[in-house]
């Protein structure tokens, strides 16, 4: 796996000379924001909540199993409590009954949490429009990602997870 270089400050635009500046290296200083630090140790430790409501759960699983492998990205552990995960995937469509217990379920997650619309059932209801299901899960939480499809690819909820550690690192975290 390839190392991810965080921008920082440049050591030479610290009057450093060009000695000074190979022992820092030789000492393997990081210099950086720490705004960019937490960023990125947010982005790589997030742990979604279990949260499958259809036909969409099952393509989530899959995302998880072995063939996609989640885990090169920090997310290994899908979390069944609530308070202890930042990500909650709402995979599926959600009913009238239902609407309540997501609720629930976000706000006992701890800030700071994040939530992916996954599939056009969730983000839009998708072929039911009805009086039972609601139209958009952004109505009851705040939504960081869509994923559309019918069900979502693997490589779709892995391009809207990539999408959302980028959102989360370039975040500002103490302004």
């Amino acid at each position: 796996m390839p190392v991810e270089r965080i921008e920082g400050h440049h050591l030479g635009q610290m009057g450093k000379t060009p000695e000074e500046i190979e022992e820092e290296v030789e000492r393997g200083v990081l210099l950086t924001s720490l705004d960019r630090a937490v960023g990125w140790a947010r982005k790589q430790s997030m742990w979604p909540a279990t949260f499958g409501l259809a036909c969409c759960a099952i393509e989530m699983m899959s995302t998880g199993a072995g063939q996609y492998d989640l885990s090169r990205w920090g997310m290994e552990l899908f979390r069944a409590s609530p308070r202890q995960s930042d990500l909650m995937i709402v995979a599926g469509r959600v009913s009238q009954k239902m609407a309540p217990v997501l609720r629930r379920i976000y706000d006992q997650m701890p800030e700071p949490k994040w939530v992916i619309s996954m599939g056009v059932c969730a983000s839009a209801g998708g072929m039911f429009t009805n009086y039972a299901i609601v139209q958009g899960v952004d109505t009851i939480v705040p939504v960081d990602v869509y994923v559309p499809g019918c069900p979502p690819k693997p490589e779709m909820l892995m391009h809207g997870i990539l999408t959302l550690q980028h959102k989360v690192r370039t975040s500002e975290t103490f302004r």
